[in-house]
């Protein structure tokens, strides 16, 4: 009785092994006959796929695949297709669809079943492939449904083959112009390296060190490096060679008036605002007007991609402020020169830390920043017969970003805010909730032209609110910097019971990495 139970145990695992490793290779197989019919020319025919039965048969596998005995190649194969094919599946089923942007929580929230657990795609990608097994070839196999990616293939990944055929799609990626883009002194690479650059190296050397390993053509050390954006635009076979660049869809908004979603994981994103305020002020009507004040703001801030919907870092402001009588140079801030007319003062008056968040995913450009800044210094007030500088309390700062295309060239960047000034003072705290709207125009992928309206009312006892309206522009150098240049005309109600007149200068710089 003792040996039947012992054969009869090691018959079924025996079964159980040889029935499992059936399952794989006929799923690899199924997968290669899916593909053939699907895709064309690195693309897919999402319109066929989504009526297609073998594909739902290819869904249920990967959800009740038993992986517990196979190899390590073959598991490898398995999570490259199955990646590949849940990619095709959602984006199939939401299709006609402009990209999977535009699909709720794409990459790092939809649940997909593989091997009976809920992952996402971000986990398949990061955990059961990169983290597992190290190998950075994953990221021209992996396609992700977009025209960015480097292009799917028509054939499937299987153990037997996977080395060869990881170098092989390595290769033709590093080896493509239009994926590695070269010039005399400059080479554009795809956003893939910017994102996942650990995986590559610790730096841009070690980068292009590896891009040479695969490139007939070397890259030389000496050259510089940047990202052009990335095509989200679905690599769909009936559309993916009408859609011009400027028509396809950006994550990273780069040519839109300002960066209302969040950047990437791993990203690094800089901004300096300079702003140039003066007023001029008097009893009586404008040509009675006998006093200036000029307020120069330097604006830092810092984020860093902690996810793609969570960024973190800090913002700081450096401040000039000189307050003289008429007749008077707008410059005159940035001298020394002080006398018995004249009151002047400078400093770093604010730091503190910054998050923005993109709460809602199938919004992509919607994010909400926050920050949180601690007064620097003594006596910022001017409560000691030094002029005013900047608020004695701290600031808390939310604003709620978003913005819209309009067609092709055009869109509407909206923000609203909750703005409490000099917290912990007394009861002077200034609860303020300024509205922006922007209008822009982008005549080219690298121009933008702006109006920009704002109005702030102040709740408070005494009633107070200031209105600015402006032009601006924009002048995006390569995908890592960017300029811009903003007038507007300023007003409030202190400035109107005075008869005086405001206007501000600004000047700013983007810069990432």
């Amino acid at each position: 009785m003792k040996k039947l139970l012992i054969l009869t145990i090691g018959v079924f695992l025996v079964a159980t092994a040889t029935f499992g490793e059936k399952i794989n290779q006929q799923f690899f197989n199924n997968t290669h006959t899916f593909l053939q019919k699907v895709v064309k020319n690195g693309s897919v025919d999402y319109a066929a796929a989504k009526n297609d039965a073998s594909l739902q048969a290819l869904i249920k596998t990967i959800a009740a695949a038993d992986l517990s005995s196979a190899s390590s190649a073959t598991k490898q194969a398995f999570y490259i297709n199955a990646y590949n094919l849940l990619v095709i599946n959602s984006a199939a089923k939401a299709y006609p669809v402009e990209s999977v942007m535009k699909i709720n929580g794409f990459f790092d929230s939809k649940k997909f079943t593989v091997e009976g657990q809920s992952v996402t795609l971000n986990q398949i990608e990061k955990e059961y492939l990169i983290k597992t097994y190290g190998d950075a070839r994953y990221h021209f196999v992996l396609v992700c449904g977009a025209n960015g990616c480097p292009p799917i293939t028509n054939f499937a990944y299987t153990a037997e083959k996977l080395e060869q055929q990881l170098e092989s799609q390595t290769k033709k990626a590093l080896n493509d112009n239009s994926f590695i883009k070269v010039s005399e002194n400059n080479v554009s690479l795809s956003q893939i390296f910017n994102w996942y650059s650990k995986d590559f190296g610790t730096s841009k050397t070690a980068v292009v060190d590896f891009i040479n390993k695969y490139r007939k053509d070397k890259i030389q050390s000496s050259v510089n490096i940047d990202y052009y954006k990335y095509d989200w635009s679905l690599n769909n076979t009936s559309s993916s060679s009408s859609i011009n660049e400027d028509e396809r869809d950006d994550s990273n908004n780069s040519s839109r008036y300002i960066i209302s979603s969040t950047i990437a994981k791993g990203a690094i994103e800089t901004k300096i605002f300079n702003n140039l305020y003066t007023q001029r002020t008097g009893a009586g009507p404008q040509e009675n007007l006998e006093n200036r004040s000029t307020f120069f703001t330097t604006s830092l801030s810092f984020l860093y991609g902690l996810s793609d919907r969570v960024n973190v870092g800090f913002s700081t402001r450096y401040r000039r402020v000189r307050n003289d009588q008429l007749p008077s140079n707008v410059l005159s801030v940035f001298g020394n020169t002080v006398s018995s007319e004249e009151s002047q003062r400078n400093g770093i008056t604010s730091i503190g830390p910054q998050i923005r968040y993109a709460p809602i995913p199938k919004w992509e450009n919607f994010s909400i920043q926050s920050s949180f800044v601690f007064a620097l210094g003594e006596d910022l007030e001017g409560s000691n017969s030094q002029p005013y500088i900047d608020w004695s309390g701290s600031t808390w700062w939310t604003q709620f970003f978003n913005d819209f295309s309009i067609g092709n060239n055009f869109s509407l960047f909206t923000e609203v805010d909750l703005l409490i000034e000099d917290i912990g003072k007394d009861d002077l705290n200034r609860l303020s909730t300024p509205v922006t709207l922007i209008f822009s125009y982008n005549p080219t992928s690298k121009v933008t032209l702006y109006t920009l309206g704002s109005y702030s009312p102040y709740w408070q006892s005494d009633f107070d609110y200031f209105a600015q309206a402006g032009l601006g522009a924009k002048y995006q150098f390569n995908s890592n910097l960017e300029l811009e240049l903003l007038y507007t005309g300023f007003t409030n109600k202190f400035l109107n019971d005075t008869g005086g007149a405001a206007a501000t200068y600004n000047v700013g710089f983007r810069f990432n990495l």
